[in-house]
């Protein structure tokens, strides 16, 4: 299910828009949101859905492991060589807010060694409801929470919640064994977010991931448009 709002709306433009040889670069998007919220399941769903008719390639980001990458590769959901992993060493935030480096070199050779890409996707580790990615990194951000969570996060906010671009509510099949009010929790979240758009999901449904997938296609129709 989604929330009617502009979910069309184009991202916005990095300064750093192009590759060295003047082509357009991969749009990047950031998948953040707590630990278990099902960033991951989503990652895997949305290469399922996308990968015939967009090039894709995947970072993702853990503290001590590699174990998200790991799961991704041996789900085969994208060729071994465009997903790659990051071990941040400290909070999830740092690598994706504060200190971007690592990222940004990942994306970078990710980009240099599997030729011309479309969208690289950009997942965070595991973090709070105040985890953003900068905009030197990534074109437009989603943040996944999850019904199991409890039916009061979007009403907490933060700036996940708020800010990013797409707010997913994922799980809604564990609804009724959690106690979550989806019907609250979608209208909180349209409070906190105004205008930006919402999509509650259920990957065990049989729309599955398919709402987001629609919003990362519209994100790169928008994105090649500007070019």
């Amino acid at each position: 299910m989604h929330l009617d709002h502009a979910h069309d709306a184009p991202p916005a433009l990095s300064a750093d828009a192009h590759l060295p040889d003047g082509r357009r670069r991969a749009l990047r998007l950031g998948l953040g949101g707590p630990v278990g919220s099902g960033k991951t399941a989503t990652v895997a769903a949305l290469c399922r859905t996308l990968r015939a008719e967009l090039s894709l390639a995947v970072v993702t980001n853990d503290i001590y492991t590699r174990e998200d990458a790991t799961f991704l590769l041996k789900e085969g959901v994208l060729p071994p060589e465009r997903i790659t992993a990051v071990e941040t060493g400290a909070c999830p935030h740092t690598a994706i807010r504060d200190d971007i480096s690592a990222n940004l070199e990942a994306v970078e050779e990710l980009e240099a060694a599997t030729g011309p890409l479309d969208v690289i996707l950009v997942e965070s580790g595991g973090d709070n409801l105040t985890a953003t990615f900068s905009r030197g990194l990534v074109d437009a951000q989603i943040f996944v929470i999850d019904v199991a969570g409890g039916d009061d996060i979007p009403r907490k906010g933060g700036p996940g919640v708020t800010t990013a671009d797409l707010l997913v509510v994922n799980k809604t099949d564990l609804a009724p064994y959690v106690g979550s009010d989806l019907d609250r929790m979608a209208k909180d979240a349209a409070h906190a977010r105004g205008e930006l758009p919402v999509i509650l999901q259920s990957l065990r449904a049989p729309e599955g991931v398919g709402p987001v997938a629609g919003w990362v296609r519209a994100q790169h129709r928008a994105w090649r448009a500007r070019g």
